[in-house]
């Protein structure tokens, strides 16, 4: 799945311009959208049933990415991969240091650190 999604970066690349562009450059938006909501979901279900509630990950990092000014899907990807990890790292490391009875769980610390971002996020949307 994942290596038919890198596959389709153009056509994603091609729909951040919005429909009109997407339709005068030849993509058939319903069959691209539907595909790639499948294709979504599917991800989403295996990465929730093997990680927990580490969700926040896969919210965040996309966007985390392209405020670090990575746009295109090629780069998107595999820059998004590697910051989740990274920040998957520190709240582990976080969640093992803490003081305390006992260890704070990665989940936990992640949505700690990624929910204000979040929030942030939609915030700003909101008022745009």
């Amino acid at each position: 799945m994942i290596p038919w999604l890198l596959f389709k970066h153009r056509e994603l690349d091609i729909l951040q311009f919005g429909g009109a562009a997407a339709i005068s450059l030849g993509v058939n938006i319903q069959r691209e959208r539907i595909k790639l909501i499948i294709a979504a979901v599917a991800l989403t279900g295996a990465a929730v049933s093997v990680t927990g509630g580490i969700g926040f990950l896969g919210l965040i990092t996309p966007h985390i990415t392209r405020r670090l000014g990575f746009k295109k899907h090629w780069q998107l990807l595999p820059v998004a991969a590697a910051i989740g990890s990274v920040l998957l790292l520190i709240s582990d490391t976080i969640g093992r240091l803490s003081p305390g009875s006992g260890e704070i769980p990665a989940g936990t610390v992640v949505a700690i650190i990624g929910a204000p971002y979040f929030l942030y996020l939609l915030l700003k949307e909101s008022t745009r």
